[in-house]
Formats: C-alpha cells, structure tokens, sequence
C-alpha cells in the first residue's frame, strides 16, 4: 500500500497541539487528542454546536459579530418578559447589566462594546424606547418618533436603522447617535421580518408575516428598492451580514424553522438547515460565511443553545476518522 509520504512527499507530524497556521491539505497528528487532522476547505455550509446562553430566551435583539454578539431583552418563560443582557467572545456567553426596561421583540444595532436596543413590547414605555450600552451598562437615550414591537433594525449605535413593526407599517428611522430621524418608506409594509447591515447607509429587510411573505428590499441609504425574494417566503426569520453578504436562518412556522438561505448581493439560495428547528431567536455575523443563531423557542420550550454557520469555501479543521 501507498504511504502518504510517497504520494504527498512530506511525513505526517506529530504534535500536542495542532499547529498554529496549517497550509491547506495539511494533516498532521495531535498527540493530546490522539486524532489525525487535516486542513480542508468547506464545499458546503455547516451549523455546529456552540455554547448554551446563560438564560433560555426568545424574543431577544441580536446583533454584533460571530466574537461581538449582543442579546438583549426577550422573554424566558413563554409570559414573562425580561431585562436580560448577555454577550458573546466567540467561546462563551457572558450575563452583563440589564437593561432599563423589560420588554420583547424588539431590535438591536451595535456589538458587546457599544450597542443600541430600541421598540418591543410592553407599550408603555417599550414601544418607542431606546437604550445605548457601553459594554458594561444601559442609559436611556431618545426615543423613536413612531413606538412599536416586531420591529426590525440594524447598523451600529451612532448609524442604526430600524423599519417595519406591528401592524405592518413602513416607516424608516435612522440613529445618529443622539436621536431618530424619518426618512423613506419601505415599499410594503410589514412586521416579524429581519435585517441585515452594516450601518444606515445600507441594509437588507428579508421577509414579513404576510403574504406576500417572500420580499426583500435594499436600502442605499436614502431609499428601498425590491430586489429577488427569498426562495421560502416566511416571516420570523433572524438575519445577519451586510446588504450584499447576508444569511437568513429560521421563521415564525415549525414547517420553516430551520431553514437557512444565502443571499450573494443578487438572489438567494438554500443552505445547510439549522440542526435546531426554531423560531423567535436571535442571530449575529458580518457575512454569510460566520453566522450564528443562538435562543428560540417551538412552545412550550424554549432554548438556550447557539448554533455557528460555516460558509463553503470557508478554511476548516476536520479530524480524520480511522474506524
């Protein structure tokens, strides 16, 4: 039998640990772990198991980074609203300050260092509510000029955007840091859609809870123009990315809610579904290659687990099975 040194010409290593920048095609083994490795390239998406929150949620805003993630407010029994804050460094989730006011479906912009929540349930005084946190406490800041829950939003604290909301409205408000201001209106109106984005020049609201639940619609900082819909219309789905890289996992109906679609800056495609079928949860990343989808709920129960998205083409360690 061939060896892989006569094929590849090098000597699989020995290490205790796997070395810190394999090339591609690399294999290698890890002595602590006694695995064989190798350095490959996906050629399809993957959600992995990552680390439970410290609080089963539903209802939260998510926003931030695959390492910068930021889940706010929510609900942890199927009636009790919650103030709850947690973050997330890539590795584990982190229970911080609670906000000032509990309340649920709402939205977020920012990350774990400087993040804005705004709007939800209850209606007195969430709906219009807006909160900025430091990476460690919540002020209240300026409200919306139009209060409402299942609202949508994304970018940073100083350039949020946030649309749509209960009962299918479209109204648009951009964040400077300081206040809201009205602009352009969302072609259709709708609620329990999402977004991704990177600040208020550019954004991407995916979805709504009605027919026609399959829209999308960009906006380039002054105006919404329809582009392709999803391939699955739905409406409760978690969105992440940009306007031109982005990633919708889950919805609103246990039929779809483990469906997960790749947007490439023209049209949509299936991926990998989630492993953990929900809805109501919160969701992170800057592209549709790092993702994650973390919460939820299929009542009555609710989750705490956080799945993360791996694009194809994206550099991964796999362990070499020798059963």
């Amino acid at each position: 039998m061939a060896e892989y040194k006569g094929i590849r010409g090098i000597k699989i290593q020995n290490y205790t640990s796997d070395p810190d920048n394999p090339i591609t095609g690399q294999v290698w083994y890890n002595e602590t772990s006694q695995t064989t490795k190798v350095q490959a390239v996906t050629t399809s998406g993957t959600w992995a198991t990552s680390a439970d929150m410290n609080t089963a949620n539903f209802g939260m805003g998510g926003n931030g980074t695959i390492n910068t993630a930021l889940s706010s407010g929510g609900a942890n029994t199927p009636t009790a609203l919650t103030s709850k804050c947690e973050t997330f460094n890539g590795t584990a989730w982190t229970a911080q300050s609670d906000m000032n006011t509990r309340k649920y479906f709402g939205s977020n912009a920012g990350d774990s260092t400087a993040g804005l929540a705004f709007a939800g349930e209850p209606a007195d005084p969430g709906r219009a509510g807006s909160e900025e946190f430091n990476g460690s406490t919540w002020t209240t800041t300026s409200d919306l000029n139009t209060g409402r829950e299942s609202i949508q939003g994304t970018g940073t604290q100083t350039a949020g955007i946030a649309t749509g909301g209960a009962p299918l409205l479209t109204i648009t408000e951009l964040y400077n840091g300081s206040t809201w201001t009205e602009v352009n209106d969302l072609n259709t109106g709708g609620n329990n859609n999402t977004m991704a984005g990177a600040d208020s020049t550019s954004a991407l609201l995916i979805g709504r809870n009605v027919s026609p639940n399959a829209q999308t619609e960009s906006w380039n900082g002054t105006s919404w123009t329809e582009v392709n819909d999803l391939n699955t219309g739905r409406g409760g789905a978690r969105g992440s990315g940009t306007s031109t890289l982005a990633l919708a996992a889950s919805s609103g109906t246990p039929a779809t809610a483990n469906l997960t679609e790749n947007w490439n800056g023209t049209c949509w495609s299936t991926d990998t579904n989630l492993n953990t079928a929900r809805d109501s949860g919160g969701a992170a990343g800057t592209n549709n290659t790092e993702s994650i989808f973390f919460g939820g709920r299929v009542e009555p129960t609710l989750y705490a687990n956080t799945e993360e998205f791996t694009g194809a083409g994206a550099v991964v360690t796999r362990t070499i099975s020798t059963d």
